[in-house]
């Protein structure tokens, strides 16, 4: 029997809330099916191609390291991802990104609720999109499937935990303050993210909300938090790398480079007016 590929696909995120917000229909979890020709089969996404994500293939590993005495996540990765979620769940329904997520923060627990915070030291912050899957048979096959429908469902059990069980104080306070940044510069962001995306981009903006959320967070991070903008381009590129499709990780982070030496050229013409303005006073 000829070998069959398959390959991995998520939405970006499973937005099902214990706060019961009604989940837009674009962010459910994707169900997966196979087609089959007569030498391969392929896995594909049956909502949408817009929220098509490839999904690491490794199963999830220990992440101790990102964990506290307390059993929460504790790493500014694990804010940056968050404020992720919140950015793009808050562009799907057109709300605050700052509002909703004090809505989620102030949610109250669902009645009989019980969080199982060991699932958080499984959870992979750094799984990353893989190569398509060579396998033999149809066996190997389901049984994959079958794993990537585990993988995904752990996932969304750890995604859409009340945050005070997941995320240390710390957490929840960066990604309030990333928030805040975002939300604050909206408007004059999509200005500077229009001079250094790609064109398709701007054609194809509907189906790049994630991407845009990224450079939104990135450079909101980098202008108020004051972040060494070589660690926030690398954290976005990591986000990208996580959640986007194809070419993501690359553009995003060549869009961001410039955004830097922008702001860097800008800030060098702002000094030099102001020493030529106190040399001629």
């Amino acid at each position: 029997m000829e070998g069959m590929t398959m390959t991995r696909t998520r939405s970006c995120f499973s937005f099902s809330l214990p706060l019961q917000l009604p989940p837009p229909p674009t962010t459910t979890r994707m169900r997966m099916k196979c087609q089959y020709s007569r030498s391969v089969a392929v896995a594909v996404s049956v909502p949408p191609p817009t929220t098509t994500r490839m999904m690491s293939t490794c199963p999830p590993t220990p992440t101790t390291g990102r964990v506290d005495r307390s059993g929460r996540f504790s790493s500014p990765r694990s804010a940056r991802e968050l404020a992720l979620l919140i950015s793009y769940a808050a562009c799907l329904e057109g709300t605050d990104p700052l509002l909703l997520f004090h809505r989620r923060l102030n949610a109250k627990r669902v009645p009989g609720f019980v969080f199982d915070k060991q699932l958080l030291l499984r959870y992979d912050h750094m799984s990353f999109a893989s190569q398509p899957i060579h396998v033999a048979t149809h066996q190997e096959e389901q049984h994959l499937i079958h794993q990537f429908d585990t993988d995904s469902a752990f996932e969304a059990d750890v995604l859409s935990a009340p945050l005070k069980l997941v995320y240390t104080n710390f957490v929840l306070r960066f990604t309030r303050e990333i928030l805040e940044a975002v939300a604050t510069g909206w408007n004059q962001r999509i200005h500077l993210i229009n001079q250094v995306i790609p064109q398709r981009w701007k054609n194809e903006a509907p189906s790049k909300i994630i991407e845009l959320c990224i450079l939104h967070i990135a450079m909101a991070e980098i202008t108020s938090k004051g972040t060494k903008h070589q660690i926030v381009i690398n954290e976005a590129v990591d986000l990208a790398k996580r959640f986007c499709d194809g070419q993501a990780p690359r553009i995003i982070n060549g869009c961001l480079r410039t955004f830097v030496k922008q702001q860097s050229e800008e800030s060098r013409a702002e000094d030099i007016s102001e020493s030529e303005a106190i040399r001629l006073a």
